[in-house]
């Protein structure tokens, strides 16, 4: 029978409104009750992170792409992308070459300039640090081949976002390391002169490729950054992080071992952004970056240039090629420009890319793998690092004084040792640590 309310009565009256507020459902607040704030708290800021130092590379490449955007716009307010010519102060030069002059002259122009440098050298070194992360530990193994695949186009995304804007100061320098690419996209076989006057905007220098790079390196290559990067963190939140391996066993099966997003890992996070952005601001306050005046405008001359550290790998690997392997077929010229800049540079990120492929797992794995239980994989991993190490030095060969001869031997027997060396450690540090276990095994025993 249901209670009534008795007026005569005031302890039956609070014990009425006692059991009606019980009753009644709780009151939202004002943000709960529209975006339902609850839900999203408890799907996705309770998500698990493991506690590793080298995981927060990941971080640090997402920071790095804030950075970037972040003083990219203020580049872009002063930035003129246009190849047409002007004078100013009596010289005559393209418009972007005068802007970016302008900028230098800014209150913090120039420091913004060379943190948006430097930063990007940051993101390419962390996304590669990431992935050697990755490739070590064996956490691109089923099921997680897809985000795999995702991080080496972030790659490609971030290395062809930094060489669109090589072009952007119109430098003299600038315009001769870019035409060392027309160059090598130019010299593919069949398609190549079409291919490269549309990437370039005509035969290269145009009057339109400046526009063109323009809008690569601050409209599409960002768009096609941030869209990788929010695919990337979906997947990672749908599948979760690989454990360390040495939290095996903790915990039940499918339960992550770590600290939740809000407010710890959160926290530092922000810790690190802060941290990153003082160690980019006193880098740029030390390390200039190429100084335009010192090239000038575009001319006939063409300096000495060699490419960033990301780049140099293929630039040696361009010195090692002979003159004389040039092939014709179908009507193609496949000549040592094709083979060094294009062929063996592209069969090398094809092996990376598959790698998760022919590195198959039986079943899902959800921890890392420590590289000393891996040995082939290991090896094969420090010969590819040891043949790029070679590859990069035969770009300073001028500098180092030292024959092409001695490069090219190096390629074959520097990787070579490299991953013999490493296996044959592996394998002895794997059996002395079984016959110390054997050892244990017997004295307990």
């Amino acid at each position: 029978m249901a209670r009534t309310r008795d007026a005569a009565n005031p302890q039956a009256q609070k014990a009425y409104h006692a059991e009606s507020q019980a009753q009644a459902p709780a009151k939202k607040g004002w943000w709960e009750e529209r975006l339902g704030i609850s839900g999203f708290r408890e799907k996705y800021l309770k998500k698990a992170f493991p506690v590793h130092p080298t995981f927060f590379l990941g971080e640090i490449a997402l920071f790095s792409f804030i950075l970037l955007v972040i003083t990219g716009i203020y580049l872009a307010l002063t930035y003129e992308p246009s190849a047409r010519t002007i004078t100013v102060k009596g010289q005559s030069a393209p418009a972007a070459y005068h802007s970016v002059l302008a900028i230098n002259q800014q209150p913090f122009g120039l420091i913004v300039r060379r943190v948006h440098h430097w930063t990007a050298h940051l993101m390419i070194a962390a996304v590669i640090l990431h992935l050697l992360r990755i490739f070590f530990m064996g956490s691109y193994r089923r099921p997680r081949e897809v985000n795999w695949l995702i991080g080496c186009g972030l790659l490609l995304a971030t290395v062809f976002a930094a060489f669109s804007g090589y072009l952007l100061p119109y430098d003299e320098f600038a315009v001769t390391a870019t035409g060392i690419g027309y160059g090598i996209v130019a010299s593919i076989p069949w398609i190549g002169g079409v291919l490269a006057d549309f990437i370039f905007a005509g035969k290269f220098p145009s009057l339109g490729v400046i526009p063109r790079f323009y809008s690569y390196h601050v409209m599409l290559l960002p768009l096609v950054l941030l869209a990788l990067i929010g695919l990337h963190f979906i997947v990672m939140l749908k599948q979760k992080h690989s454990e360390p391996y040495y939290n095996r066993g903790k915990l039940p099966p499918g339960k992550l071992l770590g600290i939740p997003l809000w407010p710890q890992q959160a926290t530092l996070m922000a810790v690190l952004f802060l941290l990153m952005s003082g160690g980019v601001l006193l880098l740029a306050s030390i390390f200039p970056v190429h100084p335009i005046e010192l090239y000038g405008p575009p001319g006939p001359q063409t300096p000495p240039v060699k490419p960033d550290w990301y780049f140099l790998w293929v630039y040696g690997l361009l010195k090692l090629i002979p003159g004389w392997m040039e092939f014709h077929l179908w009507g193609g010229v496949i000549n040592p420009e094709v083979i060094g800049g294009i062929l063996l540079p592209g069969l090398f990120l094809l092996a990376v890319i598959v790698a998760p492929f022919f590195d198959r797992a039986p079943e899902p794995q959800h921890y890392t793998e420590p590289p000393s239980t891996r040995p082939v994989r290991t090896a094969l991993g420090v010969a590819a690092l040891a043949l790029l190490i070679v590859l990069s030095a035969a770009g300073y060969e001028d500098v180092l004084g030292l024959p092409i001869s001695v490069f090219q031997m190096a390629a074959v027997i520097v990787p070579v040792a490299a991953g013999a060396i490493t296996h044959g450690t592996i394998r002895l540090i794997r059996q002395a640590r079984a016959q110390k276990a054997a050892y244990r095994m017997r004295q307990f025993l």
